[in-house]
């Protein structure tokens, strides 16, 4: 059950859950803490409000309120901001984009009291500003919040149960629930608040007079029992708060009511019967855990083989030990100056393998402990009888399991060291050879290596990418330990060393490309280097041909047509990136859109390999960008965003990236016309072309481009404007 605690936490106030409540990302929070992390957007016309006057409308839109030039995740209010001030005067800190956000009045508790018993006594929370704004502390995705505020999130009642159920079976005294610091035993439990009280907090919060002397308090223990005897109460439409849940959308995987299916959005959705639901997503997060059962079953067996490993390995460490010992001992004088530096060699693989072992003893712990807790919170969860609470989260636990079980996959229960010593001592040799004594015996060389040949007609370039072959001469009998490739930087420059090793044949990728490299090779052994070969000259392809590259994307990435078109699998934006990069030349590549459904806002520009992959690209300093939605555009970098521009894209359309190397700039167009002005300048580096998108869009590469005319005519008669 310990395992399990993590799972039963806010992650805003580190505290048991307290009145949880599901956000749209299928995280949850407490009621109070989300509350906390509010801020309110500038005074505008309310999204619904716009959605309601226009003919087209959307579930949820997270860049909406002129998109994300009004709030980033950066100015969420998440950690900086305590609560809503009491007094309406009070002046209000606004961010640098816009944001204001209201200062509390007073320090926020370090527990926050429960919603339900807040609500009894009027006063105590001010009224929610219009244009709310909520960002998920976990996921950090951000909700503009409609007339309902909060109460338009459903709330977690599986989730609070198996927090009730845990707490009680941690703790046998019961706690007051409104200490600040460190909780007191309760001595009552008011019924009609549901709260449990010391004597101090009780005087404070639950006083025996005006509308609060009709509440009955009970002992403690009375109160426990009544609580878990008390019938749940009975899930109702976040939509239409006086009805209750009947039927389950299977397109928006929520349950709703029958208002919901004549006059709401969910009326031409595919909907069926709640209790048939309840059960098919039982019986898949049963089937599932099953299975993770037993890839936990498969972990425990590989934990005890890999513990019986070490006493292995110390044992055999220990026999092999002492038959070298008594090798060396027999060797007299000689042998024994050797002896150290073997015995040396041989604890260093000792200590190795004992390395490799206890590091995977302990990943796999953690693992281990890991699913285990997720384990026991899902079984936990199937215990609840509320098919409507049940639903809310089964999908997100099914996904979590099926996660968690992939983890386990092929080569993760397998040992990554064996316990056997691979070391032989060769006591043959004669008395007079005995200080050559090593395991590993090479003859040392007299003379250098001769210069290796070029092998031209395996010589060859591709894009820009260069392949060299060579080899040693004929007559050549000395022996060669490796070889030094040696390039220069394309542009006259001098030599760098580019590959070391044994091979006679290297392959070099990220060239310039329109570049000419000159190549050279030399052998050496332990006496020496030999002289360079003669000079080779490679010349890299003139236009950049590309495709998007599969092994940095993000796993939700979905690659087609030879990796030149792409799609998401989820909702969230994610981030793939060219395969080649580029850091000097003049390179212009356009992508066409294939699909796109319910306006969202693909990004397109380029990015540093490191960037972040599982957010809208520009979000951090290592990517530069455009994004861009059916009516306009923004330029983003840092997660700034700028120059707003009218126009915006539609199936079919025509992104162009042209990225200048030579002047250091970067800029979009959309169907072959210019999208606002430079969108950056200083560009350095080496550069990829990126673009980040949702399930919502579908596009195509095209690379290898002449440069469009538009930027030919203003570089002419307009050249110190691109400096």
């Amino acid at each position: 059950m310990e395992e399990m605690e993590e799972e039963l936490k806010c992650p805003v106030c580190g505290s048991f859950y307290r009145e949880p409540i599901i956000l749209p990302c299928s995280h949850n929070i407490c009621m109070a803490c989300a509350r906390n992390i509010l801020v309110q957007t500038p005074d505008a016309e309310s999204p619904r409000s716009r959605r309601a006057s226009g003919s087209a409308a959307s579930d949820y839109d997270y860049l909406d309120l002129d998109k994300m030039s009004l709030y980033s995740e950066a100015d969420s209010g998440y950690g900086s901001y305590g609560g809503f001030a009491s007094a309406p005067t009070t002046p209000c800190q606004k961010s640098p984009n816009g944001i204001r956000v209201f200062p509390p009045a007073v320090p926020p508790p370090a527990h926050p009291q429960p919603q339900h018993h807040l609500l009894q006594h009027p006063g105590s929370l001010p009224p929610i500003p219009r244009n709310s704004c909520i960002t998920c502390p976990q996921c950090h995705r951000s909700l503009i919040l409609d007339e309902r505020g909060l109460r338009g999130f459903p709330k977690n009642r599986v989730l609070e149960g198996v927090v009730d159920r845990y707490q009680q079976s941690k703790a046998a005294a019961l706690k007051c629930q409104l200490c600040e610091k460190s909780p007191k035993e309760a001595t009552v439990m008011c019924e009609q608040c549901d709260v449990f009280y010391c004597e101090p907090c009780r005087m404070r919060c639950h006083p025996p007079r005006g509308p609060l002397a009709k509440h009955r308090l009970v002992p403690p223990a009375q109160g426990r029992v009544s609580r878990q005897l008390s019938p749940r109460k009975i899930s109702t439409c976040t939509e239409h708060e006086l009805e209750n849940h009947s039927m389950y959308c299977v397109q928006c995987k929520i349950p709703v009511c029958y208002q919901c299916l004549e006059e709401g959005r969910h009326a031409s959705h595919e909907v069926k019967a709640l209790g048939a639901m309840w059960k098919l997503h039982k019986g898949q997060l049963s089937q599932a855990l099953n299975i993770l059962s037993e890839r936990a079953k498969e972990a425990q067996e590989f934990l005890v083989q890999l513990r019986n490993m070490v006493q292995q390995i110390q044992e055999n460490s220990v026999e092999f030990e002492a038959c070298l010992v008594a090798q060396c001992d027999a060797l007299i004088d000689a042998l024994n100056r050797r002896k150290v530096q073997l015995l040396s060699r041989v604890n260093g693989e000792h200590e190795h393998k004992l390395k490799v072992v206890r590091d995977q003893i302990a990943h796999c712990t953690v693992k281990l402990r890991q699913t285990t807790g997720l384990m026991e919170y899902c079984l936990e969860v199937i215990k609840e009888n509320d098919p409507s609470g049940f639903l809310q989260i089964s999908d997100a636990l099914i996904r979590r399991v099926h996660m968690t079980e992939s983890q386990w996959g092929k080569g993760t229960l397998t040992p990554r060291m064996t316990s056997d010593f691979d070391l032989t001592l060769d006591s043959g040799p004669l008395l007079q050879t005995i200080h050559q004594l090593d395991f590993v015996q090479m003859k040392v060389p007299s003379t250098v290596p001769a210069a290796p040949i070029l092998q031209l007609e395996e010589c060859c370039s591709n894009s820009n990418s260069a392949t060299l072959s060579w080899k040693q001469p004929p007559l050549s009998t000395v022996q060669v330990e490796g070889y030094i490739l040696e390039l220069d930087d394309g542009n006259g420059g001098q030599f760098r060393e580019v590959y070391v090793g044994k091979e006679t044949m290297c392959t070099v990728d990220g060239l310039h490309f329109n570049s000419t490299y000159n190549s050279r090779v030399k052998a050496f052994n332990k006496t020496g280097v030999s002289q360079y070969s003669q000079t080779l000259v490679l010349q890299t392809s003139e236009i950049a041909w590309f495709t998007f590259d599969s092994s940095s994307a993000h796993p939700d990435i979905i690659f087609s047509n030879d990796n030149l078109t792409v799609t998401c699998s989820s909702y969230d934006d994610r981030v793939v990136l060219g395969n080649t990069g580029f850091s000097r030349g003049v390179h212009y590549w356009e992508m066409t859109v294939d699909r796109y459904d319910n306006h969202p806002d693909p990004a397109f520009g380029v990015a540093r390999i490191d960037t972040l992959k599982d957010v809208m690209l520009g979000k951090d300093d290592k990517a530069w960008a455009m994004y861009v939605d059916n009516n306009r555009s923004w330029f983003m970098h840092n997660n700034s965003h700028t120059n707003r521009t009218e126009g915006g894209i539609s199936k079919a359309c025509t992104v162009g990236v042209l990225l200048d190397l030579n002047n250091r700039i970067l800029i979009f167009s959309i169907n072959d016309e210019p999208q606002g002005p430079i969108a950056f300048e200083k560009m350095e580096g080496l550069l990829f072309p990126a673009i980040s998108l949702n399930r919502n869009v579908q596009v195509t590469l095209h690379s290898g481009l002449a440069i469009p005319e538009f930027y030919i005519q203003r570089h002419v008669e307009h050249p110190t404007s691109l400096c």
